[in-house]
């Protein structure tokens, strides 16, 4: 967990970040702990560990940190890394704070090596300088090989990120996304990324994917994969009953389904991301609230929404 380096944060390509107060990193950082628990078994012979970084940095004086681990980066290799170098050439520049946050990385590294045998550090594609530097910090002060693996970046069909920076992030989190909202934000994937989503996200196999994909090619109308990668998804982040729930929801507010089988959280979430508008109806007859919601462009089409009896 990121204690100390998400107080910082990693230097962005275009601008300073904003700096949080520890006490909203601290919060984020038991959020966090929450939801790895649910996807990684920290018991038996091979349970796995968490920690955090803020342990081994907050007791680490400034003097120290620059005699023992600051001592063994060059200024020149530092200023090479993609994201420094970006904003070394444009007009923000970059603070020493966020410069450093390479260095802390290495240390996290050069830590769980020495506490656990780390030998394997992976990320993203974007923080390969920082993966890096953690492999060459080891080896100048330790001795040792350790290896780097970065991962490629997660991209829509038309080449744009799939996270925050995008305005596309989906959080597992239920309060900052219910798992109705979650499982209709799978829902809604394109044709063209849903293959590579279910190869990304989900643990099925290569011959069901080629399945699903064949479908998806032949009958895109029925939405096989992205019902699929929905269901998978969200079964592994919030379980199969809250993914069952979400579901009969979406078939009561779509489809042929019943809305009485619906409990009230189920139900709340679900018309949460409905489109709605809130007007005063005193005074307003039938006619006048279609207008005023929005649901009939004209008082006319009103009446002779009226007239068919089926208000929408």
């Amino acid at each position: 967990m990121g204690g100390s380096t998400g107080l910082i944060g990693d230097p962005r390509p275009t601008a300073e970040r904003t700096l949080n107060t520890k006490d909203t990193v601290s919060e984020w950082v038991g959020y966090l702990q929450a939801q790895v628990r649910r996807f990684l078994s920290f018991e038996g012979d091979n349970a796995a560990r968490m920690v955090n970084n803020l342990d081994w940095t907050a007791p680490l004086s400034a003097i120290d940190f620059l005699r023992e681990i600051g001592k063994h980066f060059r200024v020149g290799t530092m200023l090479r890394k993609d994201a420094v170098a970006s904003r070394l050439s444009s007009d923000e520049g970059i603070s020493y704070t966020e410069f450093s946050y390479q260095i802390l990385q290495g240390m996290d590294y050069l830590q769980l090596n020495r506490d656990y045998g780390c030998v394997l550090q992976t990320g993203g594609s974007d923080q390969w300088g920082n993966l890096t530097s953690g492999t060459e910090l080891i080896r100048k002060v330790d001795g040792k090989i350790v290896h780097a693996l970065g991962t490629p970046l997660i991209t829509n069909s038309d080449g744009t990120k799939f996270g925050k920076s995008e305005g596309n992030a989906i959080w597992l989190d239920a309060h900052m996304c219910s798992p109705y909202a979650f499982y209709q934000f799978w829902l809604n994937t394109a044709d063209a990324d849903v293959v590579d989503r279910l190869k990304v996200f989900t643990f099925l196999s290569r011959a069901e994917i080629e399945e699903l994909a064949a479908a998806v090619a032949e009958r895109p109308f029925a939405r096989e994969g992205q019902r699929r990668l929905a269901f998978e998804v969200t079964s592994l982040v919030h379980g199969v009953d809250a993914t069952e729930k979400v579901i009969a929801a979406s078939a009561a507010l779509f489809g042929n389904g019943d809305l009485s089988v619906l409990d009230e959280g189920t139900l709340a979430s679900a018309t949460a991301e409905l489109p709605s508008a809130s007007i005063g109806t005193e005074g307003l007859g039938i006619i006048d609230l279609l207008v005023a919601s929005g649901l009939s462009e004209s008082k006319s089409a009103a009446r002779r929404t009226v007239g068919r009896a089926a208000p929408t």
